[in-house]
């Protein structure tokens, strides 16, 4: 076995999901029984099971310098093959029944790199903007993506991770609080009243805006369970958070802190912002048009496409761009706008959805807010707010219009505003814009006209 594993040694604390609790000896325990199964160096995708056996099995994997594959159990079936003809793995794990099948037809496992550069995760990328790719990570990115993230974590204390770990956001946070002594407390499903119960006994939280909102949400209706909330840092990713819910946060919680990171599942950490605007972690390019760029240091290895794994040229280069747009603020912090594909061409102008968003997500009656294209004949696309409502409060259409004058542009005000019942959102809880884009294309998505 490697000697410098994620964990670098055997686990120092436990984990938990629900009534499933395992203490540091009973983890290290299936952790190193799990461990003996798989073959050194080659790839394992785990399914199946629950929260808690699929973190095993990954950290088994970790043990046995084999890379892991976490399948989202919501991809269609056709995405979950293609995910992993390209992936291959060498062995496909049953979580719930704790079993391990060779699979026909994938590489032999390689021979065994120095131990920071193992290959140590497989992800697929979010899918919030279209089909999820697998990327390769090493083992040392993850390392050095722990230490730039700054965060507090200290031995003894409870994280709590709601999300999925198919979700490399979930399973960063469930990582680092392992790496650093700390026991994560995992949800089987994502649920703002059961997050805001394990509240009750935990420091730290990951989660994504949509999520932070929702939790806030039964926090300002429930007045006992925010008195008895022990969260002292929020950790935030996954999408720009709005000033609304960062003024909540303060009012709801005034003792927690807010630490916000940016990045992507290509390049890692990019920036991170404590309690105000996000500072790089690792070199940062803009280009005259504000593209984004960083070099490799925390950075995937490349994508694996039928087994192979595939360096793009630019990577190669040293210089890697998800495509995302940014600005400079005087103050030397950095501001991301958006994903450059992702701007609206509305009768000539182009739209910068997330600003949009920005200013509808904190409307009275909004629990989160999606700002999509539909297709004219005549201006191109309609700007289209999805507005997901407040099971407790409605909004009102005519604040939201109200809100739209004062700080948009005309081009930028949706034409178009509907209601779904939930937004499509990626398996990690955050808005999937490409899908409600074919949707909205379709005429297929399920809303009601505000």
């Amino acid at each position: 076995m490697s000697s410098i594993p994620v964990l670098a040694g055997p686990p120092a604390s436990g984990a938990a999901c629900g009534a499933d609790v395992l203490s540091a000896s009973k983890l290290a325990a299936r952790v190193g029984d799990a461990a003996r199964l798989l073959p050194r160096g080659g790839r394992v995708a785990v399914q199946g099971g629950s929260a808690l056996s699929r973190l095993c099995w990954l950290l088994a994997a970790d043990r046995a310098d084999c890379a892991a594959l976490l399948p989202d159990a919501s991809w269609p079936r056709r995405e979950r093959d293609a995910v992993l003809d390209d992936a291959r793995p060498s062995v496909l794990v049953d979580a719930a029944a704790g079993a391990v099948h060779p699979l026909p037809g994938s590489p032999d496992p390689a021979p065994v790199p120095a131990p920071e550069r193992v290959p140590f995760y497989l992800a697929g990328t979010s899918g919030s903007s279209g089909r999820p790719r697998v990327l390769q990570r090493s083992r040392g990115s993850w390392l050095r993506s722990f230490d730039r993230l700054g965060l507090d974590v200290a031995p003894g204390d409870r994280v709590l991770v709601p999300g999925p770990l198919s979700s490399s956001l979930f399973l960063f946070g469930a990582l680092h609080a392992l790496h650093a002594g700390a026991e994560p407390v995992l949800l089987e499903e994502w649920s703002a009243e059961a997050a805001a119960r394990a509240a009750t006994g935990c420091a730290v939280v990951h989660l994504v805006p949509a999520m932070l909102s929702a939790l806030l949400a039964v926090l300002e209706r429930d007045p006992a369970l925010r008195e008895a909330c022990l969260l002292r840092t929020a950790v935030c990713a996954g999408a720009r958070l709005d000033p609304g819910t960062r003024r909540r946060l303060r009012a709801v919680l005034p003792d927690c802190a807010l630490l916000e990171y940016y990045g992507s599942a290509e390049q890692s950490l990019i920036a991170v912002g404590r309690d105000g605007p996000l500072h790089p972690v690792v070199p940062v390019h803009l280009d005259a048009d504000g593209l984004l760029s960083t070099g490799t240091e925390l950075a995937a290895d490349g994508y694996l496409q039928a087994g192979d794994l595939v360096v793009p040229p630019e990577w190669a280069a040293g210089r890697i761009s998800v495509g995302d747009r940014a600005q400079w603020l005087p103050d030397g912090a950095l501001q991301v706008l958006g994903r450059s594909g992702t701007a609206i061409d509305s009768g000539g102008a182009l739209i910068d959805p997330e600003e949009v968003e920005d200013v509808l997500r904190g409307c009275p009656g909004v629990r989160d807010v999606l700002v999509s294209a539909t297709p004219h004949p005549r201006f191109g696309s309609l700007v289209t707010a999805l507005i997901e409502p407040d099971p407790q409060r409605h909004p009102s259409t005519a604040e939201l219009r109200r809100r739209c004058r004062e700080a948009l542009e005309p081009a930028a005000r949706p034409r178009r505003w509907l209601a779904p019942a939930e937004l499509p959102r990626t398996a990690s809880g955050k808005p999937a814009r490409a899908l409600a884009a074919e949707r909205l294309r379709d005429g297929d998505l399920p809303a009601e006209p505000l």
